[in-house]
């Protein structure tokens, strides 16, 4: 069919529904919002900083410069690839027993992994013999072999480069990298390798000695601290941005060229929750990338490409229900690899609280394998251009990330702006503000602090230091270090003291006196049984009764520690201070909801426990653990 005739047709079947133009679409919304604000309710103020509109439509392209850029092209918003979104497929493997090491790798290789990345103790250099029985058997010019070695990487880098001589490899085939990383060290152990200078004339040193191995990086920014220790995405753009700039800074400074510096340099990033912010997260940051670099004066277009490594985040990943782990990862590797990551590390499910097993681990695997090999997504090179929401998205961070990134750049640069304690504080504050949002539920972690399983009990051979935030400062520390923790631990050290406690006695049990109105009593019980689940506490549901004296009789046969009245307002005047006065002695009595009306005159009858969609669960349920003495 040729090019008219498809247009015709197109014609004919877009002219049976008129065009509705945006001031129409808006009548109609403010019609059925009838008074109410527009901005409060449809209007989504997001932890990044700025507004995300309802809906989004073809004129709200009109600004944005980058849409007719193709895949390939800087800079490099739609990918840095041209024809297919293929990533790496990566596992992390710590070594211990070399022999043992080298068996799993050829083991999962076979099982669709292309990527390895092994994780060296850190504390001693390995000898030339140790990275060559690492190595057996694996073809380095058809796999991807990454490093985790942190301080060790020059030596790392001499073995492999000698091997990678000794077996006739092509050099220009050769994909991996190790994550030498002075700053990253700064940043989560609070000072230097060895000192600033010599850190940095180190970075020079290994990157002169791999200037013939293209595709193998040697330089880590490691932006998952940012995200780990609470921030927002926004800030672990910006900073990842000035990060990486300081290295360019420090290094062309020595004399190396930025065709050499900026090549050398892979982003890791942690991938959230947030599904299309995600998606618009690695567009976003390739072009800012690539922009910095350019000021630099690149000889070539090609060498502003951004190199980003993708792992799931911790931060929202939660010990209890912890299946519930593989659904979150599965949603944020989507964003990652929709994005246009070159490479990514899916966190098997239980790795927050314990050494991964086999079982986890060919899960996490297969999550990539499905995505890859069922679902396709490694076919279509930038499958969110064009989307109206996703690119208002990508610009919206541009702008943001930008902005912030100034500011660093302004207070000296990423190295001075954390000595200053800038940095630090901006996501101290970010976390502070999600902590909060966790415990008032305003941020839902399924099974932690909404719809818990309060059949399940925490395994007691759990290290408590996994429900604690991880500080690995160091004893020479010269700087506030950033923090990782997770946003589920303080729920999670609050059911564990409940378990604890269970193991020693019976679990407290939570009553459910439901009467009156069908409705309100199902709602509030519900509620109030996803209250105090979170805790850990039994709970015993009924279904409604008739009277208080039957109610009485069943709550004092089931002997629970707290009951809770869950009624229509209006019937908690009556029967809230009866009930209180005939059982307040033997149970704590809480009212579900809070009858504005009348919660002062209850409140003077003794009454003084309410819980409802304001309350800070957490506290609330701290405060009971005390007085239930398991605090």
């Amino acid at each position: 069919m040729d090019d008219h005739k498809e247009e015709s047709k197109q014609d004919r079947l877009f002219a049976e529904f008129p065009p509705v133009s945006t001031a129409e679409w808006e009548a109609v919304i403010a019609q059925d919002l009838k008074g109410a604000d527009y901005a409060r309710k449809l209007v989504w103020n997001t932890r990044e900083g700025f507004p995300v509109k309802p809906y989004y439509r073809r004129e709200d392209l009109g600004k944005l410069s980058y849409l007719n850029v193709f895949p390939g092209n800087f800079p490099y918003v739609r990918s840095g690839r041209i024809d297919q979104n293929n990533w790496f497929v990566r596992q992390d493997l710590p070594v211990g027993d070399i022999r043992q090491t080298n068996k799993k790798a050829l083991t999962i290789l076979m099982n669709g992994i292309d990527s390895l990345g092994f994780v060296l103790d850190q504390r001693k250099a390995p000898s030339i013999d140790d990275i060559e029985q690492l190595m057996e058997n694996i073809y380095a010019q058809v796999v991807e072999v990454n490093f985790v070695c942190g301080v060790q990487a020059p030596v790392v880098v001499r073995h492999y480069l000698e091997l990678v001589k000794k077996y006739n490899r092509d050099l220009e085939l050769i994909h991996g990298s190790v994550d030498f990383d002075p700053i990253g060290r700064l940043i989560v152990g609070g000072n230097w390798y060895e000192n600033e200078e010599k850190d940095f004339d180190t970075c020079a040193d290994i990157l002169k000695a791999t200037r013939h191995t293209p595709h193998f990086r040697t330089l880590a920014v490691q932006a998952t601290h940012f995200k780990n220790a609470g921030s927002n995405i926004v800030q672990e753009m910006a900073f990842a941005l000035a990060y990486g700039s300081e290295y360019l800074t420090r290094l062309t400074g020595k004399g190396i060229s930025i065709d050499t510096v900026a090549p050398n340099i892979k982003f890791h990033f942690a991938v959230g929750a947030n599904y299309f912010m995600e998606i618009a997260k690695i567009r976003a940051f390739r072009l800012l990338w690539s922009k910095v670099v350019n000021a630099y004066g690149p000889s070539d277009a090609e060498y502003t490409r951004t190199h980003i490594h993708s792992v799931n985040t911790q931060w929202n990943k939660t010990t209890y229900d912890a299946h519930v782990n593989m659904l979150r990862t599965t949603t944020e590797s989507m964003s990652a690899i929709i994005g246009g990551t070159n490479s990514l590390t899916v966190l098997p499910y239980d790795a927050i609280f314990e050494n991964t097993t086999d079982f986890s681990e060919r899960i996490a695997r297969n999550q990539q394998m499905v995505l890859k090999e069922e679902s396709y997504l490694d076919k279509i090179v930038d499958p969110g251009a064009g989307s109206y929401y996703i690119e208002n998205l990508t610009d919206s961070l541009i702008e943001a990330a930008w902005k912030l990134f100034l500011e660093i750049d302004e207070a000296s640069g990423f190295v001075e702006a954390f000595r200053k304690g800038i940095i630090q504080q901006q996501i101290k504050t970010t976390a502070e503000k999600r902590d909060q949002d966790v415990a008032t539920r305003r941020e839902i972690l399924v099974g932690t602090n909404q719809y818990p399983n309060y059949n399940e009990m925490i395994n007691p051979d759990i290290n408590s230091q996994r429900l604690e935030p991880a500080d690995c400062s160091g004893a020479d520390a010269i700087v506030e270090t950033l923090k990782p923790y997770r946003g589920a631990m303080a729920f999670e050290q609050l059911r564990s003291e409940t378990d604890a406690y269970a193991r020693q006695h019976h679990r407290p049990k939570v009553f459910m006196f439901t009467y009156g109105s069908l409705s309100m009593r199902r709602a509030r019980s519900q509620f109030a049984g996803n209250f105090f689940a979170c805790a850990g506490y039994e709970i015993i549901d009924n279904n409604g009764f008739k009277t208080i004296e039957s109610g009485i009789e069943a709550l004092r046969k089931a002997k629970p520690e707290i009951v809770v009245l869950c009624a229509a307002d209006e019937d908690y005047p009556v029967i809230a201070p009866d009930i209180y006065e005939r059982i307040g002695k033997e149970a704590i009595v809480v009212i579900a909801g809070y009858p504005k009306d009348t919660v002062e005159e209850l409140k003077a009858k003794g009454l003084k426990h309410f819980i409802h969609v304001k309350s800070n669960v957490l506290e609330t349920l701290k405060e009971f653990q005390k007085l239930l003495g398991l605090k």
